[in-house]
């Protein structure tokens, strides 16, 4: 039995919880963990006890009587590590061994406590490993150097995005500075869609096992739809989740900060009126930290009363706020990744099912709504789009290393990026170029035979903006009575006697003070939801493909309401004269006249590239709001001209590309660290992480127009 491979006081610490038995992962995971030295990605369902599969056979494995800290433990967000740190200090306590949390909000004495005397484990976010980097590089020596293993937590969260780039970056250099042999690294998660691209995210995919747990849970969901034609949600949707949750535990996504301080404010306010519980929150990044972890607490903790929080990403990954009785999602979620982490967050008993409540306000989110959910059933997760030259977090990460250095030399830093697989795939000659980019706008200078960080170069890396790739909006602080509430981005909306929802409370704004960027506000009783800025996820072509065969195939769908399945078959009967014989090509059109229709039924980013050729062409093109459909103002030549037209385009569109960065240097603002790299990497950039050409090319060339 795979119990039996453990030490001595971890098998103690199963028996004092009073497991009956491993969990499948566990088991697996403690087997193959304690037997072999492979990397190794565990794969299992949300509540499938990863965490301790994990750390139960490291634990029992390591030796940490010897000097410096022996495991790291990597997480994407903080509240996930003040979260985790509990349950792995438990079992901590049956090793002595210590448990540190490092970030910016961590105890400080600890800290030192730990640099004097490096042991344990650490638990931390990559931003803090590069502040390390570039501040404090000895403290990375000697705190890592005879690292055993590296844990991630939500690999997928990193998998195909600049913030995972530069965790690999952060590895690759890690293990630079090992002395004795390369750490092993164990990923978690409960969506991974392409196993391939998690191994290679370890940087020795050959040397990269995948344990995955196919058990599923049972999912009973309903959905729901009241039209809305305006910003604010129908009274009616909200009245009819009030009385579909008032009674239970409950999470509620909409798909914004905005949304979710509505939903809590306007369900609190029924609540009220017809004497229901108090307990709505609201939870998302512009919440204070410590109202944030109140609430989670309360969440956690709390057996006797029931709730509701209306929340975003935030409460996605795998904080612990116990079990919840069902999860409500407004309009559709832009991923089966997403969907599939928030329903996960009910029924995480072993003998409960996971129960999900849909709602739409419009038919096309009604629609998208379903095929995300059917694409769920069929076990689908989107591949991610993987950049295999990232020139923009390479130009971040040669900055570091110089910082880190101290200055280097040309030949002593293109060893160092050589090493890092992170940037394999990049050439010497492209390495050289960004190099001496750097140096021609001042971020780079030569002193002798050394790079060194130059002036205009100095003002980037001493900020503490510098450790993070994404980027964060400037924030206006809310307090009342001198406790913060939260943060909001200056809009039209931030003015004197403005009042405003923030925290699941309603304020009134009586004095901006713009020189500290900080907002006092006093309660109130009725507002507006703030306004935050961001755009929307990017859809993959598979929810878009499936959206267009719900529409075309005459099925019979249980989990809808009656209003759902008139809404649906109404959207369905324009395109019931469609044929469609082939989902990747057939596409519906319908002729205005003097314009054109084409429902592309694409992916967000295919459609951008789409949009852009239309637009070179003059063909005035309109994505409507829906974003499935295309409208193009045709003249003279017919559309399929206008189409093999746009595919030409592709054959010569980095220069195109380079038209449109010259007049809207604000397309980059995606990409970070993108507007400094030479114009021929921002176009590359583009094409890669904001456009896809190939796709569209593909799509261009095969599409057949099918009349509605």
């Amino acid at each position: 039995m795979s119990i039996e491979l453990l030490s001595q006081p971890i098998r103690k610490y199963i028996y004092d919880q009073g497991w009956e038995s491993l969990r499948p992962i566990q088991a697996a995971a403690i087997k193959y963990i304690t037997s072999t030295d492979y990397n190794f990605i565990l794969a299992s369902r949300t509540a499938s006890g990863k965490t301790e599969a994990a750390f139960l056979p490291v634990l029992s494995t390591v030796n940490f009587s010897e000097p410096g800290v022996k495991v790291l433990y990597i997480s994407p967000l903080i509240a996930l590590i003040n979260d985790q740190f509990f349950r792995i200090e438990e079992v901590c306590k049956y090793l002595d061994i210590t448990v540190t949390k490092w970030h910016g909000e961590a105890n400080r004495t600890l800290k030192n406590k730990l640099i004097k005397n490096p042991n344990g484990i650490v638990l931390i976010t990559p931003e803090s490993l590069e502040a390390m980097f570039s501040n404090s590089p000895f403290i990375i020596s000697t705190l890592f150097s005879n690292l055993k293993y590296l844990i991630i937590d939500e690999i997928h969260s990193f998998i195909g995005t600049d913030r995972g780039i530069h965790l690999k970056s952060i590895i690759s250099r890690l293990q630079q500075i090992n002395n004795v042999q390369k750490f092993k690294i164990l990923g978690l998660s409960a969506t991974i869609g392409d196993y391939n691209q998690a191994k290679r995210f370890t940087g020795n995919e050959e040397y990269t096992k995948v344990l995955l747990d196919k058990e599923k849970k049972e999912t009973e969901c309903h959905f729901r739809f009241f039209k809305s034609d305006h910003s604010d949600l129908p009274t009616e949707l909200i009245e009819d989740l009030y009385e579909e949750t008032k009674s239970k535990k409950v999470l509620i996504f909409p798909n914004s900060r905005g949304r979710a301080e509505e939903v809590a404010v306007r369900l609190q306010k029924l609540s009220q009126k017809l004497s229901g519980h108090p307990y709505y929150f609201s939870h998302h990044s512009s919440v204070d930290k410590e109202i944030r972890e109140y609430v989670e607490e309360f969440a956690k903790t709390n057996r006797r009363y029931n709730f509701c929080i209306s929340c975003t990403s935030t409460l996605e990954l795998g904080i612990d706020i116990g079990t919840v009785d069902e999860v409500v999602q407004i309009d559709s979620t832009h991923s089966i990744s997403s969907l599939i982490q928030r329903v996960g967050r009910s029924g995480r008993r072993a003998d409960e099912k996971s129960n999900l409540i849909l709602y739409a306000t419009t038919e096309w989110s009604l629609l998208q709504s379903l095929a995300c959910f059917e694409l769920y059933k069929e076990g689908f997760i989107e591949p991610l789009t993987i950049t295999d030259k990232p020139y923009d977090i390479l130009l971040h990460q040669i900055l570091s290393i110089i910082k880190e250095t101290s200055g280097c030399t040309s030949h002593e830093l293109m060893q160092r990026i050589n090493k890092n697989f992170a940037f394999t795939s990049i050439q010497d000659s492209e390495i050289q170029l960004i190099i001496n980019h750097l140096h021609n706008i001042n971020f780079l200078e030569s002193i002798e035979k050394d790079l060194i960080i130059g002036l205009e170069g100095e003002k980037l890396v001493n900020s503490k903006d510098f450790y993070s790739v994404f980027k964060s909006e400037p924030n206006l602080k809310i307090l009342f009575a001198g406790r913060r509430i939260g943060e909001i981005p200056f809009s039209p909306q931030i003015k004197l006697n403005e009042n405003i929802l923030l925290a699941a409370k309603i304020w009134k704004i009586k004095d901006i003070d713009f020189g500290s960027n900080k907002i006092e506000v006093i309660p109130a009783t009725d507002g507006k939801k703030p306004v935050f800025f961001g755009a929307g996820g990017n859809i993959h072509y598979s929810i878009r493909e499936k959206m267009l065969s719900i529409l075309v195939n005459s099925k019979i769908y249980p989990e809808l309401d009656e209003n759902s399945n008139k809404e649906l078959a109404t959207l369905a009967k324009d395109f019931s004269n469609c044929k469609i014989n082939n989902l990747l090509f057939d596409r519906p059109y319908i002729n205005h006249g003097n314009s054109l229709e084409i429902f592309t039924f694409q992916s967000t980013r295919v459609n951008r590239s789409f949009y852009f050729l239309a637009e070179k062409l003059g063909l005035d093109p309109i994505l409507t709001e829906n974003s499935s459909s295309i409208k193009l103002k045709i003249e003279n030549l017919p559309i399929t001209t206008h189409l093999e037209h746009m595919s030409l385009l592709i054959n010569n569109v980095d220069d195109h590309l380079e038209e449109l960065l010259r007049s809207n240097q604000s397309i980059m603002d995606f990409s970070k660290w993108g507007s400094y790299l030479p114009e021929r990497f921002q176009i590359e950039i583009l094409k890669v992480k904001y456009f896809d050409f190939s796709e569209t090319q593909k799509f261009l060339e095969n599409i057949k127009l099918v009349p509605l």
